[in-house]
């Protein structure tokens, strides 16, 4: 690392964990005064109100953190040119890419560990700050873990539950639709059972008993063999919760249960990868504000945030309409995901390699 490299990181490091705390904080503060009056209607304690806002922190970082970089990348490079310092790394020859090259390399780092702090820290931390949040305002719950309808086998097998016991491993009120192939065409069967627990292999039934159409007749039997349901207890729960709730492996697991299950899954699978898209945002923030510094000569500082700003919303707006098609069917999701990323990577070069140096 030359000394121009350690240079340009001294000035912007400062500037960029002043920039995400701030921001953090702002966030945070938003988020708790948003339901302040709710937790003095309900006498929520102190110390619980600040528990909810400590779990919403990793959220609020994650808010912050690539407007933050987008702001300490202007500020530094326009800082710089107002100061007139660029003048002598451009007059010995160092290309503004090259001296830029740090920022880029922190904006890519960045994006790595973006995607594993969401998938880590934040949903998790994300999740129980709306649980307790939800307790103390005595608010119901938005994902349910009742009224469940799984397609299995193609859709041949129909799960409907009407509780799903998670901690127990546990279904409860089942009734399941059989449609079996035969030489002489399907046939229908229905099992009705109180209870279905999950023993490590398949679900075992109680008091199950089976309605089967034969020759036009119905008979009625205890169901004796329950060895062939076998969906893991994971597709009951991935079924009664939010997507947003999940990490990405499980995010990608529920992809499959409903590919199997020949549900939809096309607005699952754009988030999924919008998922991986998104934490590249760090590293298109920071091209896009680098690739605008040094294009004004007057007001520096102020046009060069402002620009950069407005490229970064055009960039989300770009990636909305995108992600809204993708989800819509018009679009596959991996480009409805990945196009503004890209896009916006190709401009930011292209801008960067024409800045004036």
């Amino acid at each position: 690392m030359s000394v121009l490299d350690r240079y340009l990181l001294k000035q912007f490091l400062p500037v960029w964990g002043f920039a995400v705390s701030f921001f953090a904080l702002f966030v945070s503060l938003i988020d708790l005064f948003k339901d302040l009056w709710r937790y003095l209607n309900y006498e929520v304690p102190i110390q619980q109100v600040l528990l909810v806002s400590l779990y919403y922190l990793p959220k609020s970082v994650s808010y912050a953190l690539p407007v933050s970089l987008l702001f300490a990348a202007a500020y530094t490079l326009g800082d710089l040119y107002a100061r007139n310092e660029l003048t002598s790394i451009f007059a010995a020859g160092i290309p503004f890419y090259r001296f830029s090259f740090p920022l880029i390399l922190i904006g890519l780092i960045l994006s790595f560990v973006a995607f594993f702090f969401e998938d880590r820290i934040v949903i998790p931390t994300f999740k129980m700050k709306n649980d307790l949040s939800r307790t103390l305002l005595h608010q119901s719950r938005r994902e349910t873990d009742s009224d469940i309808v799984i397609k299995a086998k193609s859709g041949r097998l129909i799960y409907s539950v009407d509780y799903y016991d998670h901690q127990n491993t546990a279904l409860n009120g089942i009734l399941i639709l059989n449609v079996e192939e035969t030489e002489r065409g399907n046939r229908l069967s229905i099992i009705r059972s109180p209870k279905a627990t999950w023993n490590g292999d398949h679900w075992e039934f109680s008091n199950a008993i089976i309605y089967e159409w034969v020759r036009g007749m119905l008979r009625v039997n205890p169901l004796s063999n329950t060895d062939e349901y076998r969906e893991s207890p994971d597709t009951f729960r991935r079924s009664a919760v939010d997507p947003a709730d999940l990490s990405a492996r499980e995010a990608a697991l529920m992809v499959e249960d409903l590919k199997n299950a020949g549900l939809s899954f096309v607005n699952v699978l754009a988030d999924y990868y919008h998922r991986f898209s998104f934490s590249a945002v760090c590293f298109v923030v920071m091209i896009l504000s680098i690739s605008m510094g040094g294009r004004f000569r007057k007001n520096i500082l102020m046009m060069s945030f402002a620009s950069s700003l407005g490229a970064a919303v055009v960039f989300y707006v770009t990636e909305m309409i995108t992600m809204m098609m993708a989800r819509m069917g018009y679009i596959p999701p991996l480009i409805g995901a990945w196009f503004a990323v890209w896009l916006f990577i190709v401009i930011g070069a292209v801008l960067l390699q024409s800045a004036r140096t």
